[in-house]
């Protein structure tokens, strides 16, 4: 049995981990952290896990969260968790970033994006991009884990055969984003409250999305040479989910079905893609650590459809597919039940 602790318990993305590894058979939650110094019970801070936790949240050190867990699940803001991994790998934890401090290999690329200098920039490197359908082979024996974000699991998955296979032009690639509130935190702000988000839809952070290097990144890895897209996202009315439409450029021609085995043959091991014949849609992953993904033409230009739950796959999901993997565990494990 794993002992976890999760950093920072108050989040969207905290409660998403907790009723994972509420039923999950291999892991034991030992420590949760806040910086609030009452000691909130856990279900005071989320009342939907009443009765499932007896535990209260603390403000621990990584020190002190290092004497009760051996996997750390750091669901800190940017910029702090650069501050407490350093002090848990160094205690002999396992840690799974779920910030983005860990994701981006080059620190200059970092600072351009978040607008703060990496006080960590050794490890950026060593660290392993925890996307099983794309980098399995690399978590096993990891101790820094970057749990990817949500926009660049659907946009990479959903490209990342193409890309690999130079299927697809490296550049002039538009990726049209579409993401329930829940994406964006759950800190009030001005642009998600209610009376402000509900029936209307909205683009934002166009052309300086904070995914966008991350994308870029990984698929350039893939392929071999530099890719580049335009990463458009929009703010939807529904609490969870992304749908994103890809428009890559082919190289030469091809079928659907020809397409389609294609994505088959390279996610044939991976058992949360699911390559589907008809149209995806949030509905059908919500709560859920499934991929959809489908390609069509409309006239000549190639779309490829990807769906994913934000908070799921996108987030808390695939964190626990990563600790799996570091525990020697079926990826599935606590995922399927």
């Amino acid at each position: 049995m794993a002992k976890i602790a999760i950093l920072g318990a108050t989040g969207y993305t905290a409660l998403e981990l907790l009723k994972i590894l509420a039923r999950h058979p291999e892991a034991e939650v030992t420590a949760l952290t806040t910086r609030q110094e009452n000691r909130p019970h856990i279900s005071e801070i989320h009342p939907s896990l009443y009765g499932m936790f007896d535990l209260t949240c603390e403000n621990l050190t990584p020190e002190e969260v290092s004497t009760r867990a051996e996997i750390v699940f750091c669901a800190l803001p940017h910029t702090a968790s650069m501050e407490a991994v350093p002090q848990l790998l160094d205690a002999g934890c396992r840690v799974i970033d779920l910030s983005a401090d860990y994701r981006l290999t080059d620190p200059g690329v970092y600072e351009a994006w978040y607008g703060h200098v990496h006080t960590d920039p050794t490890r950026l490197r060593s660290a392993v991009y925890g996307l099983p359908e794309v980098y399995f082979n690399r978590i096993p024996g990891a101790s820094l884990v970057a749990n990817p974000g949500c926009y660049t699991s659907t946009s990479i998955i959903a490209l990342a055969p193409l890309v690999s296979a130079g299927l697809i032009e490296p550049d002039g690639i538009i990726i049209d984003a579409k993401s329930g509130v829940s994406g964006a935190g759950r800190t009030p702000k001005l642009g998600t409250l209610f009376s402000e988000c509900n029936e209307s839809v909205s683009p934002y952070s166009i052309g300086n999305h904070r995914h966008t290097p991350e994308i870029e990144q990984v698929l350039s890895d893939l392929g071999g040479k530099s890719v580049e897209v335009a990463f458009n996202p929009h703010l939807m009315p529904m609490d969870r989910g992304i749908l994103c439409s890809i428009y890559p450029r082919l190289r030469n021609s091809a079928t659907i079905d020809e397409l389609l085995n294609i994505y088959r043959r390279f996610y044939v091991d991976q058992p949360f893609v699911r390559i589907i014949d008809h149209m995806p849609a949030t509905k059908h992953v919500a709560h859920t650590n499934f991929c959809d993904i489908t390609v069509r033409f409309n006239r000549n230009q190639l779309v490829v459809f990807a769906a994913i739950d934000n908070l799921i796959k996108g987030a808390s999901g695939v964190a626990v597919q990563n600790m799996n993997i570091l525990l020697g565990l079926d990826q599935r494990t606590g995922l399927l039940n």
